[in-house]
């Protein structure tokens, strides 16, 4: 019932911090960080790519289109916005469930 609702409001699909890391390990998917400089430069997941929010819509060619584009912000609201904007170009998306702070709560690293 939970998905009926998740496609009437267009939200994206969302994946958990274990299940990004495993799709990031196994090479079929990228983690995309949306969030500021300044965020990233205090906290950021190791091997992720960086395209700040506003700027994705120049930028967003520069993305693999053969593998997953996982979007991260620090909670999930900006990568949701950030995933339905990569989808809508074409690109296979899933929103990181919870940001960078469900990493970290999951015992993720971060750099």
């Amino acid at each position: 019932m939970f998905a009926f609702f998740k496609k009437l409001l267009g939200l994206p699909d969302s994946v958990s911090p274990a299940e990004a890391q495993a799709l990031v390990k196994s090479g079929d998917a990228v983690l995309l960080d949306v969030r500021s400089a300044g965020e990233r430069k205090a906290a950021h997941i190791s091997g992720s790519l960086h395209i700040p929010l506003d700027e994705l819509g120049a930028k967003a060619s520069s993305l693999p289109k053969n593998k997953t584009i996982i979007c991260q912000c620090a909670s999930g609201m900006r990568s949701a916005s950030a995933s339905k904007q990569l989808a809508a170009a074409g690109y296979k998306t899933l929103n990181l469930s919870g940001g960078i702070g469900a990493w970290q709560g999951a015992g993720l690293p971060v750099k």
